[in-house]
């Protein structure tokens, strides 16, 4: 799929285009940098949308990720964004900003937060990692706000327990993990890139998640991150299943936008739950079932998607 470099500051994003129809509203969706966890499931999400229907057309752009799109959702530079459950937590309740007029379209994928060291490092717990080099992602990332939470909630602090390194391309860290510029590398979700790329290479890769002390440590100091497990044989060599924290990353949009689009967005990537299972390994959990898991709350779900979910006898699950 053809992509812009970066999204440009002057760029129109909702905009009507001839392409499928004289009407079609063509949205653009940021994602991440190169090599980021958001950009492949970005060019899975858009033809699953755009074959299905004819009313939006769904073209991803490359962005710093979640703190970029959020804001850049507000001021109307972006139709949809990606977002980790963090930032989507900080914005739509308004916790440490303004409430973000913005609305949940779908799912993503659970991101189960974790360390990933080369496979003979003597590193074990977390504990061992502090005073070390770790790369913790791209400015702006999801996954730097997740680590900030699951690290305060053990009694750890990101930029003052660690060596933490930021880096604008998150495939820039496997150079660093196999020179020993790095000890790990914070990440999550199932099929990260980064992960299954230091899980492929000739070191292997080992996972280091909160041990259960830990997690309900975290989970009980950060009552929106949950429990989650990332299934064995997600990534090469994992034979057992990782039990840790995290959230939810969803797919963003303006609380304003017409209620027919949401409706035929949360329609087409419901009759296209296979192909992004097919696409990306990340969209095996982009149900329309699992609009209800993700979000924190009901009303954080755009009016449309959900009159699709009752329409769809899709039900929220009794919690």
């Amino acid at each position: 799929m053809n992509r812009r470099a970066f999204l440009g500051a002057s760029m129109s994003v909702i905009a009507t285009t001839a392409v499928g129809a004289p009407d079609t509203i063509k949205l653009l969706l940021g994602t991440s940098p190169p090599g980021g966890g958001f950009t492949p499931f970005g060019d899975a999400f858009a033809p699953t949308i755009n074959e299905r229907q004819h009313e939006v057309v769904v073209e991803p752009v490359f962005t710093k990720g979640s703190l970029e799109n959020i804001p850049m959702l507000e001021e109307g530079r972006l139709g949809l964004g990606l977002a980790g459950g963090e930032a989507t937590f900080e914005a739509l309740t308004g916790s440490t900003r303004s409430p973000a007029a913005l609305s949940i379209i779908a799912p993503m994928y659970s991101s189960a937060g974790m360390f990933a060291v080369p496979g003979l490092s003597a590193v074990t717990l977390i504990i061992d990692l502090k005073g070390k080099p770790v790369v913790f992602g791209a400015p702006g990332s999801s996954l730097v706000v997740q680590a900030r939470y699951i690290l305060k909630g053990i009694g750890l602090d990101l930029e003052h327990d660690f060596q933490a390194i930021l880096l604008p391309r998150d495939d820039e860290a496997l150079a660093m993990l196999a020179d020993g510029r790095a000890a790990a590398l914070w990440g999550g979700g199932i099929g990260w890139p980064a992960f299954e790329d230091l899980a492929r290479s000739g070191t292997g890769a080992r996972f280091v998640a909160p041990n259960e002390a830990e997690s309900a440590a975290i989970v009980g100091k950060v009552p929106f991150l949950k429990r989650l497990t990332v299934p064995a044989g997600t990534y090469n060599g994992q034979n057992e299943p990782i039990h840790s924290v995290g959230s939810w990353s969803v797919v963003l949009g303006r609380s304003d936008m017409p209620e027919r689009v949401a409706y035929a967005l949360a329609r087409a990537l419901h009759e296209g739950e296979a192909d992004m299972a097919r696409r990306v390994r990340s969209g095996r959990e982009t149900t329309a079932a699992n609009t209800w898991v993700a979000a924190p709350r009901a009303e954080f779900i755009h009016p449309g998607v959900r009159r699709y979910l009752a329409e769809a006898a899709i039900e929220a699950p009794i919690k």
